[in-house]
Formats: structure tokens, sequence, C-alpha cells
């Protein structure tokens, strides 16, 4: 077992160039599209966000694994991340609440990661070149084939993703007899978010990513919400259609991440992939409406086309992420419809945004 752990292992990425490391466990190769996180704890809700579907996670900070795996940690029913990058993977664990080892959770979730890796370098130049897509494998001497097979890897920019994570049948979240009832389209949606509604007295029943308007408004919900998930937002034309006749029908709508590109899209305001996208739970973000500063926790890799936001008459925006000036925010001048490019829910440690959720709510209440 112990030369499994050991046994060689690179990363090679889309433009050819390689980076070394050592096997966690299982052997293999995994594909996918490469980035980087920021945050120092977090990891099993990140392994599990659908957000996440499709790429190789690196993260940043030095020792992951080190408090093993909880139970209630996760943001949905699987490891969602196509692979995993550390440098130092911790085998033991110290957590008096933990539930086993994350060497175990990959295994169950038949992962491939690999550690050893000089994720300072790697993260440098994911910086510097862009997010791209790359392999991570044992099979360190068959590269010729693995470049083959990652050239017919889609690029992330016009992936459609929220079909492989969305719920196939709707399902229902909280007490019936609650105050609120609120339809969410699930497009990724995590689990955190569900609790965020109910705790705030609200019923949920969550649709798959194709459904119509018609189907949720059948359900006579009192207020729609548009969830987070993976790829890219422009090729999901049946959620943009719903987000316009909500919309138009003047009902109260709230989207976080994708939901919120989504929103844009149904106005007419056009995304973009960026270099690298935004992944950490130390992100600055200024709340234009209050002044007061956020610091938000983060996972996106396309944006909301900020001149064109600026420029349409109905919208404001309402945040701003303040280490780029990308929109984080907005909200619809006339109707009641607003948005957010971060994690209200994620609470990593500072709680600044979960305003927001008692913001739909009273949004719902004053319809």
């Amino acid at each position: 077992m112990k030369y499994q752990k050991l046994k060689k292992a690179l990363i090679l990425l889309e433009d050819g160039t390689i980076f070394h490391g050592k096997a966690v466990g299982r052997e293999g190769s995994a594909f996918g599209e490469v980035c980087f996180n920021t945050g120092m704890t977090g990891y099993q809700e990140i392994f599990t966000d659908p957000s996440y579907f499709g790429q190789l996670m690196v993260t940043t900070n030095a020792h992951i694994g080190n408090y093993g795996v909880n139970d209630e940690e996760v943001e949905s029913d699987s490891i969602k991340i196509a692979g995993l990058i550390c440098k130092n993977f911790s085998y033991d664990y110290s957590r008096e609440d933990s539930n086993g080892s994350l060497e175990d959770f990959l295994n169950e979730n038949n992962l491939l990661a690999i550690s050893d890796v000089d994720t300072r370098a790697l993260v440098s130049y994911i910086r510097d070149n862009g997010a791209m897509n790359a392999v991570i494998t044992t099979e360190v001497d068959d590269v010729d084939s693995l470049k083959k097979q990652l050239s017919e890897i889609p690029s992330m920019n016009g992936l459609e993703l929220a079909s492989k994570v969305s719920t196939k049948t709707p399902y229902f979240v909280g007490d019936e007899n609650a105050s609120i009832k609120i339809a969410a389209l699930d497009i990724g949606i995590k689990k955190n978010i569900l609790r965020n509604l109910v705790k705030r007295d609200a019923y949920v029943k969550v649709f798959p990513y194709n459904s119509t308007f018609e189907d949720l408004k059948a359900w006579n919900p009192d207020g729609y919400f548009l969830s987070n998930g993976p790829g890219d937002p422009q090729p999901l034309v049946e959620a943009q259609t719903l987000a316009k006749q909500v919309i138009e029908n003047d009902l109260p709508l709230f989207g976080i991440c994708l939901g919120h590109q989504v929103i844009a899209l149904a106005n007419g305001i056009s995304t973009y992939k960026m270099h690298n996208g935004h992944r950490g739970i130390n992100h600055p973000v200024k709340n234009l409406v209050t002044g007061k500063g956020e610091i938000t926790s983060q996972n996106h890799g396309f944006a909301v086309n900020r001149e064109e936001a600026e420029a349409h008459p109905d919208l404001e925006i309402t945040h701003v992420h303040l280490n780029d000036n990308t929109v984080a925010g907005l909200k619809m001048k006339s109707k009641n419809v607003f948005s957010v490019q971060y994690h209200p829910e994620a609470s990593p440690g500072p709680h600044d945004s979960s305003y927001l959720f008692d913001q739909f709510i009273e949004n719902i209440k004053n319809k």
C-alpha cells in the first residue's frame, strides 16, 4: 500500500507543460480543466460542490486531509471534482468529530489524487497562462498517448454541464407547513443553500435543470430561485427562458453564481470565460448600496460583462469584486429580481453575506 502511495504521477497541461508528483492512492488518469482554490479549510465542501464538476482541483493550502472528513460537511451526494492536486496529503487526521480519513473518502468516490506537487509553481503558471484542460495520471511513460487524449477534451468555454449534476426528478426540502414556498431550479445546487432557505421558514421544491416556467408555476410558489452550478451559462437556453418568464411575470427571483449569470443573459447581458476565475473563501466584495465590504466565498470561471450591465436601463450593479472590479451583484430596477456572483451560504468563517437570504425572503413577503 505504501508503494502505491509513492507511485510516480504527473500533471500534463494542454500546452504541453508537465508538473510531477506522487499518486495518493488509486492509479489511472483523470481529465478536466485545471483550476485552483485558495481556501485554507473546507476541502470536503469544495470537492462535493457541483459547481466544480469536471475540474481538476489544485489546493493552494499546503496540507490537505489533516482534519479528515465529516458526513455533514458535504454539498452534494458525491465528490464532483474530476481529480485532486495538492502539496502535502495527510493520511492521518486529528479532529474529534471526523467520521474518517480523506484517503478513504477519495477511494470510496473512486477519485484520482496526486500529492507532492509544487503547487506554488503550478498555481503561478495557471495565473499567468489561464485555466486550461489537463490530465493527472500515473501513466507517466505514456505522455504521447495522453497528449492525444487531452486534445480531444472539450473546452469549458461553451460547455453545458448543469445536466450532469442536476436532479433527475423534483424533490422537496423543509416543512410543508412553512410560511413560504420557493421553487428552486437545480443547475448544480448546494445543500447549504437549501438549508439557509429552510431555516428561514421556507418549503422548497427543487426542479431539474430543464424544467419550464410552467412546471415551476404549477406548484404555485411564492418565490423562484436559480442555483449555482458548473460550466458555461450560455448554453442554458431553457434556464434563460425560464428566467425571462419569471421576470416578465414580475415574480420574486434570486440567483447565485450560475443563476446570477443566467439572469444577466435573460436580460441580454453577455457573459465571458475568465482568465482563471475566482475560487476561494476570502474574496473581497463591496456592496455599492450600503458601502460595506464583505469577505466572500467564491467559485466561478465565468463573469457578467460589466460595460453591458452598466449600460442596461433596468439593471443596477449592486456589488463589485474589489480585486478586479468584476460584477459581483445585480438587481433589476423595475422588477423583484436580484443576484450575486458569490456564495452567501458558504460561511467560511465570516457570515458577511447571509443577509442576502433575508433579503430574498423579505422580497417575497413584500411582493
